[in-house]
């Protein structure tokens, strides 16, 4: 990750000062992908890394030396295993090439997914009590 041991960010921005300008290019271009897909979602620092919730953790994402680490949850990366098989993905992680482009029409369909998730979660939740 971006971050040296000793360093904690507070905000997104804190975060974002710290890229290099062409890797702060693609994550603010990733940022905005997100907010798009999941507009009423809070954006946070959650695990020194910009992330999003809304009812709970949507997704978060990190700049590394040779990629972008995309975290959406497991049931994401299952749902989309398919159209993420040119992509390192592990149970939790998607790790696109820094030197590639995002595949942002993916992105934002994995955002909308996990937004679907967390809501049909909180509605569940609220119709126990």
């Amino acid at each position: 990750m971006i971050s040296t041991p000793n360093s904690k960010f507070l905000t997104v921005e804190e975060y974002f000062s710290a890229l290099a300008a062409n890797t702060g290019k693609i994550l603010k271009e990733l940022r905005k992908t997100i907010k798009k897909a999941a507009p009423q979602a809070e954006e946070l620092i959650s695990y020194n890394m910009p992330a999003f919730r809304l009812q709970g953790m949507l997704v978060w994402y990190a700049a590394f030396r040779e990629h972008i680490g995309f975290f959406p949850r497991p049931s994401a990366i299952s749902k989309f295993k398919e159209e993420l098989s040119g992509y390192k993905v592990s149970k939790g992680t998607i790790r696109f090439p820094i030197d590639k482009p995002l595949p942002l029409g993916l992105i934002s369909r994995i955002v909308k997914f996990r937004v679907k998730e967390n809501l049909e979660k909180a509605r569940m939740k609220r119709n126990k009590k």
